[in-house]
This record gives C-alpha cells, sequence and structure tokens, in this order.
C-alpha cells in the first residue's frame, strides 16, 4: 500500500498542484480500501468506484483506488456532490464515502494561523483523523453491477444510425436495437449532417 504522501505526490503530478478536494479524493479512497479490507490503489478490477461529480476529487479517488475510466472501473452518476461508492464487485459489499459537513470548520479551527482557509483545508485535510473529517456507510446499489460491468465483447449496430454500441447501452425499440441518442436521449442537436470522408 502506498502512503498518503506518495498517492498526494500521484494526484499532484496529474494537476501540477495540489488542492483540498484532491486530498479528500484521496482520503476517501484509502478509507474505502479500509473498509473493504482490499489493498488500494488496485493492480486489477475487482473495486468499481462510483463519483457523485468530476474535477479533481475525482482524480484523488482514482489515484488512490486505481480506478480509471479506461479500465471501466470508474463511473460518473453526476449528482454535483463530493462523494463516492466504492464496490467490491466480487463480493458486492459496497460503502459511500463523503466529507463530514463540519470538515471545513474544524480544517481552519485545526489550522488557525494558515493564510487562507484555503490553504488551511489543504494541511488539515492531510492530518484529521478520518472520523473529523469524512462519513461513511454501507450501502447496496440499486443498478445491477452486472449491467454496470457489461461483458467482454458486447457490440450491436444501431438501427437507425448505423453507429457501433458497446457494453450492452444499447435500447431495444420495437424490438431493434438502438443507441441512446437515437432513442431520444440525446444530449445534443445534430447542426448539419455530415460525415466525415463525404462531400
Amino acid at each position: 500500500m502506498l502512503t498518503l504522501a506518495e498517492l498526494l505526490d500521484r494526484t499532484m503530478a496529474l494537476h501540477k498542484h495540489l488542492c483540498p478536494r484532491q486530498v479528500l479524493g484521496v482520503r476517501m479512497g484509502m478509507l474505502a480500501g479500509e473498509f473493504l479490507g482490499l489493498d488500494l490503489p488496485q493492480e486489477n478490477k475487482r473495486v468499481l468506484t462510483l463519483v457523485e461529480t468530476d474535477g479533481c476529487f475525482a482524480d484523488g479517488v482514482s489515484v488512490a483506488t486505481g480506478c480509471t475510466l479506461g479500465h471501466r472501473t470508474l463511473r460518473l452518476i453526476d449528482y454535483g456532490k463530493v462523494a463516492a461508492v466504492f464496490v467490491d464487485t466480487e463480493t458486492e459489499q459496497a460503502v459511500r464515502v463523503w466529507p463530514h459537513a463540519e470538515s471545513r470548520s474544524r480544517a481552519v479551527e485545526q489550522e488557525a494561523d494558515a493564510k487562507s482557509r484555503w490553504h488551511a483545508q489543504l494541511q488539515a485535510y492531510q492530518t484529521l483523523p478520518n472520523e473529523a473529517l469524512l462519513c461513511w456507510s454501507p450501502v447496496a446499489l440499486t443498478l445491477s453491477l452486472r449491467e454496470i460491468l457489461s461483458r467482454p465483447g458486447a457490440r450491436a449496430a444501431c438501427a437507425v444510425c448505423g453507429e457501433e454500441i458497446i457494453n450492452e447501452r444499447e435500447v431495444l425499440v420495437d424490438e431493434r436495437p438502438l443507441c441512446r441518442a437515437c432513442a431520444g436521449e440525446a444530449y445534443y442537436t445534430v447542426l448539419e449532417a455530415r460525415i466525415a470522408g463525404q462531400g
């Protein structure tokens, strides 16, 4: 297992600086490893992490757990919260971790001589005990773990646009596989139908 200082060095390398939310992410990932009884950061794909916001916090979580988008072990469920659920995919044991409501005020109290609240948080988040900094609770996923993980090689072609859909993310409409965009769940609007390579 890596030390807090080693993990903070890794997350700092991603951002060229260190901020309080990165520290929170690292501390949350370390606590999850303790709760799940697993050595993190992982070198396999046993832990799945669902972060509830993006940004530097998520990078701290990723560094501490070894969970990444590329390995399909890190997912964003965008609630706009600095919180995450960590799941042992073998046992399905899961824990949700978030900052204590008083973590900021406790940081300022502990680091009263810091030059700003930000600097107080940066320092105190590294040393406050877990009980003073974080809250955690065992949870059960309401999403199917099998559906989140899918299976290797699962592919379908959208019956409307023809684009490939992987990881069983197609939607069946009238027994035809559609991508979510063609099924009416698009997060974009096509302004001009132009396909690369065509005039």
